[in-house]
């Protein structure tokens, strides 16, 4: 027999090693020995009160043995004779449209800009300590997208989407730790990432699928509003029907491509603003009520805070404990920060993205002559504003929040995370007014919500400018582009998915609906 149950456990009793069998034969009123084991299902952490606790979902396995493995199965077949199906992108939504495609008998021919996580080491490198962005293998693009170098957070809310499950034991399939099918937010960590992405690429081509790096898509061929070919940059062309186009919500020249060939793309809703860096400690004492060290079971603390301000919402994202503040501009002449934690979340540092809603109906009038671009133009010249006042290199411009909120230039700052560095700016007055005020009075907003979070000690870092794409590739119920027969937007570049997961799932989504009719 097996029972799911939940189970509510203490700090202090969360030190005992045998503490879920004991509560759960309680629980059960049963005898501790007809238990053969316990599955963790979910596991959670309420801290909203000085005494803390974790919240258990369990499967308690009831004189009957424990399941060895996994319910879910993955069919890869030999699809190197198959029909192709070509995936611009191997970012989440790419790899895992690929994954799909083999699984339903499929040959997937990848097309990636950058390079593989080996190679792509290296330009990281040379952003990090030269300043130097190569515009094709960066924090954003090559091998596993954004996410391999900027987190491996799993967390999503897109639950309707589909099977979240089977995205996360994909990834537990392909090396990822199995903490990520229980965790309330799941993280793999950047430190791991690159391999569970290597093990992905070694599935697909042992499988007959086709993946070719530093491979940049420059055009597309169509006749009678038909997909017919694909266009590289090195002069070759690839005959094509069924194009995934999953690029990520960085490549700009895919946007202006479409734009160009009068293929429809809209302007779209987004949100920008600045990277906020505390001391992990500041962050734990407020979110654990501790006034020194927290407790050794407990992670480094993470927090979500939101505040309408002048009807538009300013919000935390992407908020990384015990991380690092990254550079992830994808061109030289702008500076874009994000964030990253290692699997151990054990840096100094938690640092988060706050963000402004940005209306893109109501708040770019004067950008109005770029058409469905304006949002994009203005995503742009925010990030030139950070390069020029960096000093025209990849030092970001940066303020002490107090000093931020309170309107004057701080004559140092805290140390950082940020390893190309930091250059003290007025960002305050830098800022466009509907993004810099508004921070500024959520900043106030969450210094009420959490006592201590305003502080001298902590830094903003401009710009945090790429949570989401701000175009949107429109298609029909059958995820095909209006326009065009065989082009299928997919993810995060083209509007439908918000983080590694929501583009994963989009990813196998947009497979299925690609093979229909081939």
């Amino acid at each position: 027999m097996v029972k799911d149950i939940q189970l509510r456990i203490s700090l202090k009793d969360e030190e005992q090693a045998d503490i879920l069998i004991k509560k759960a034969a309680q629980f059960l009123d049963i005898d501790k020995t007809d238990i053969n084991g316990i599955k963790v299902l979910r596991k959670s952490i309420d801290a909203r009160k000085p005494k803390i606790f974790f919240n258990y979902k369990v499967a308690v396995y009831i004189k009957e043995a424990l399941p060895e493995k996994s319910e879910y199965i993955f069919n890869y077949k030999d699809v190197s004779k198959a029909k192709p199906i070509h995936i611009i992108g191997f970012g989440p939504a790419g790899m895992y449209a690929a994954l799909r495609c083999i699984e339903l008998g499929y040959k997937p021919i990848v097309l990636e800009r950058g390079k593989n996580v080996q190679d792509r080491r290296r330009d990281l490198k040379a952003i990090n300590r030269d300043h130097i962005v190569n515009e094709d293998s960066n924090y954003c693009f090559g091998e596993g997208g954004a996410g391999t170098y900027s987190d491996g957070k799993l967390y999503t809310r897109s639950l309707k989407r589909g099977d979240v499950r089977r995205i996360f034991e994909n990834l537990v399939f392909h090396g990822a730790t199995d903490q990520i099918l229980i965790d309330a937010h799941p993280h793999i960590g950047t430190n791991k990432l690159p391999k569970v992405v290597q093990n992905i690429r070694e599935t697909i081509l042992h499988h007959g699928g086709e993946i070719h790096f530093e491979t940049r898509v420059v055009n597309f061929t169509t006749k009678n509003n038909k997909i017919q070919a694909i266009q590289l940059q090195n002069g070759e062309e690839m005959q094509a029907n069924r194009v995934i186009l999953a690029t990520g919500h960085s490549a700009r020249d895919i946007y202006y491509l479409l734009h160009k060939k009068d293929i429809a793309i809209t302007a779209k809703s987004f949100a920008m603003g600045v990277r906020v860096e505390h001391p992990q400690h500041i962050i734990d004492s407020i979110q654990y009520h501790c006034s020194g060290d927290r407790h050794e079971l407990l992670p480094p603390a993470s927090y979500g805070l939101v505040q309408q301000v002048n009807h538009r919402g300013v919000y935390s994202f992407c908020m990384c404990p015990g991380g690092f503040i990254v550079p992830a501009a994808t061109a030289n002449g702008e500076v874009v920060v994000n964030g990253m934690s290692p699997s151990k979340r054990n840096n100094l540092y938690a640092n988060s993205g706050i963000v402004v809603e940005i209306n893109v109906d109501q708040d770019l009038k004067k950008y109005e002559q770029f058409g469905v671009l304006k949002g994009l133009e203005y995503q742009k010249n925010l990030e030139r504003l950070a390069f020029t006042a960096g000093g025209r290199s990849q030092v970001a411009p940066a303020q002490r929040l107090t000093d931020f909120v309170e309107g004057r230039l701080s004559q140092n700052l805290n140390d950082s995370s940020y390893q190309p560095g930091l250059k003290s700016a007025p960002l305050h007055a830098l800022l466009p007014k509907l993004i810099g005020s508004r921070l500024r009075k959520g900043f106030e907003a969450f210094g009420q919500k959490m006592k201590g979070y305003y502080t001298e000690e902590a830094n903003i870092v401009g710009v945090e400018s790429r949570t989401s794409s701000p175009i949107n590739i429109p298609r029909k119920e059958n995820l095909e582009h209006p326009e065009i027969e065989g082009l299928f937007p997919c993810g995060e570049g083209a509007g439908y998915a918000g983080g590694i997961v929501s583009a994963a799932m989009d990813g196998e989504r947009c497979a299925e609906a690609a093979i229909v009719g081939l």
